[in-house]
């Protein structure tokens, strides 16, 4: 089966392969550089985009790699922009179960990875309906840090913000204060509330309340409250390290029924905190940080 597979082109290495070289690195965000030869991804880009290795990706598409895990699954299906149903096929290539109706998604759509592409320089970021960060582009990862040191699992808001050790902040690398802590809390812990009643049978999301609930007091004092709402807007002040301090608006979109969260900041037009919002992101990630690729 695997040798007809690999011989009629339908088998995991030739998908990636085939995907990589369909998607133009202007969808990816990349910069055209002049006289490029590859129309497609190189696989050092589709790596870089992934978080793996690039000997992992050769490895795949020559099918010496034929089991990659659920989250480099995701990461790839994310990378490559797949659809829903190209997501679900990449899956079973790998012999891993595509991810049922009411588990909550970590599937950033083509169409949402446009949109995004478009907002240039904006600070933004997607979170999944349990505030696990899915993508994150170049200028927010300027203004806040780049979180990609962080484990994935870690890569978590509600984590950061009810933490269950005395561990460093994982997602926001320099210091937030926001206008109203204790308002931000509380909606943070009833959107978490209201993720549970859109995917009650996601065990992802029920291993992070039970280990919230049992390791963060404050967290539990909230989820006892029995409130429900969304998480839709912030007003935030970073301590960035090279601009000072930069004042934000935080507005919160939902896409779909993914429950996907496009976590937007801005800085008030024509104020200071714009211009240094504007220098953070021409500038990168500070060098405390990794370099970022979008």
């Amino acid at each position: 089966m695997e040798s007809m597979s690999r011989a009629s082109g339908t088998g995991l290495g030739a998908m990636i392969r085939t995907w990589r070289e369909r998607l133009p690195p202007s969808a990816a965000g990349l910069p055209v550089v002049r006289g490029r030869r590859a129309a497609g991804l190189r696989r050092e880009e589709l790596a870089d985009l992934a978080g793996v290795s690039v000997d992992y990706v050769v490895r795949l598409e020559q099918g010496r790699a034929t089991t990659p895990s659920a989250s480099v699954a995701a990461s790839l299906a994310r990378a490559l922009q797949l659809s829903t149903a190209e997501r679900d096929h990449l899956y079973r290539l790998a012999r891993l179960a595509p991810p049922v109706n009411g588990a909550i998604s970590d599937h950033l759509p083509p169409g949402v990875r446009r949109v995004l592409a478009r907002l240039g320089d904006v600070a933004v970021a997607v979170f999944a309906a349990d505030w696990q960060l899915v993508w994150c582009n170049r200028g927010w990862a300027a203004l806040l840090g780049d979180p990609r040191a962080t484990p994935p699992r870690l890569r978590n808001f509600a984590r950061d913000r009810f933490p269950v050790d005395a561990g460093p902040a994982r997602l926001a690398l320099w210091p937030v204060a926001e206008a109203d802590r204790a308002a931000t809390d509380a909606a943070v812990v009833s959107d978490l509330r209201r993720a549970t009643g859109r995917f009650p049978h996601d065990s992802r999301l029920a291993t992070l309340i039970r280990e919230l609930n049992a390791g963060n007091t404050r967290f539990a004092e909230l989820w006892a409250t029995g409130e429900v709402a969304a998480h839709r807007e912030d007003h935030k002040t970073i301590d960035h390290p090279s601009m000072g301090p930069v004042t934000v608006d935080c507005d919160v979109l939902t896409d779909g029924d993914s429950e996907l969260k496009i976590v937007i900041m801005t800085a008030a037009p024509g104020s200071e905190d714009e211009t240094r919002l504007r220098l953070a992101a021409i500038a990168g990630p500070p060098a405390t940080t990794p370099t970022w690729s979008a």
